[in-house]
């Protein structure tokens, strides 16, 4: 991420993206380098440019991606965490109590919930994050250790590994939280109500005088959601569940056909 927080640069806009299945093609497990591209020319025309994503951005899984990319400021863990350039201007924790009912409840009812921090991962039910993995990757390398010990740790935001039914269960158990699928209905992003992408965007630009009519925004999952429809443009991948192509402003071509760099060229922010 770019170091300096100039609060007396003018913007022209700001271009959000998402991480997974947006910008990080998970064929290849690489950033689309068109897409890299896009966004250096973004900058140099003075875009604010963001990464808009349910992960951790700062997690050994994602700093490369985040080292690769270097936005000017990101809107992650579902907006719970805004960061613009040093500076953290939001990080909201998980309420303890709330975490502890969680974790009793997913434990009772044999749901895979947890989060992984510094490299150890803390959740329940592990065998089934072990055929998560197996499953969608192939492979499995995890440090477990007991999901309890998250009561005493920094928890902005959870990971459910498992099927829509679980999800519904949990989401019908917890109805202060928000429980958003994953694309590949693989999973789930669990956090506290009340933060959202679109929320994380919004207090970037009120803090950088930015006009929310020069917003936009790229997505394919259901975490996007809030975001493409709160910027002036929301632009769903070719590659976006239907759902979010059919409450995008526009659908561009999918992840691994250049979609976004050819959205930004269909709308004149690059050339």
């Amino acid at each position: 991420m770019t170091e300096d927080c100039n609060y007396h640069k003018t913007y022209q806009g700001l271009v959000a993206f998402d991480l997974d299945h947006t910008l990080l093609d998970h064929k290849t497990w690489q950033i689309t380098p068109s897409a890299l591209d896009a966004i250096r020319k973004l900058q140099e025309k003075h875009y604010l440019t963001v990464i808009a994503s349910g992960r951790n951005m700062h997690a050994p899984y994602s700093v490369e991606y985040l080292n690769q990319v270097k936005p000017d400021a990101l809107v992650h863990m579902n907006g719970t965490r805004v960061e613009y350039g040093t500076e953290v201007l939001q990080d909201h924790r998980m309420d303890v109590g709330l975490l502890k009912r969680v974790l009793e409840f997913c434990e009772g009812h044999g749901l895979a919930v947890g989060m992984q921090i510094d490299e150890v991962d803390y959740f329940t039910w592990p065998d089934q994050v072990v055929k998560h993995d197996m499953d969608y990757w192939g492979s499995s390398e995890r440090n477990f250790d007991a999901p309890e010990k998250l009561l005493e740790l920094p928890v902005r935001a959870l990971a459910y590994c498992g099927d829509k039914a679980g999800a519904d269960e949990l989401a019908g158990a917890f109805p202060e939280l928000s429980v958003l699928m994953f694309s590949k209905d693989t999973g789930a992003d669990v956090f506290e109500k009340g933060f959202s992408k679109a929320d994380g965007l919004h207090l970037l630009a009120e803090k950088l005088g930015i006009d929310w009519q020069r917003t936009y925004a790229f997505g394919d999952s259901h975490n996007d959601r809030s975001m493409l429809e709160a910027v002036s443009c929301g632009i769903a991948m070719g590659n976006a569940v239907p759902e979010i192509k059919e409450i995008a402003d526009y659908v561009t071509d999918a992840i691994d056909q250049d979609g976004i760099y050819h959205a930004l060229i269909y709308f004149g922010l690059i050339s």
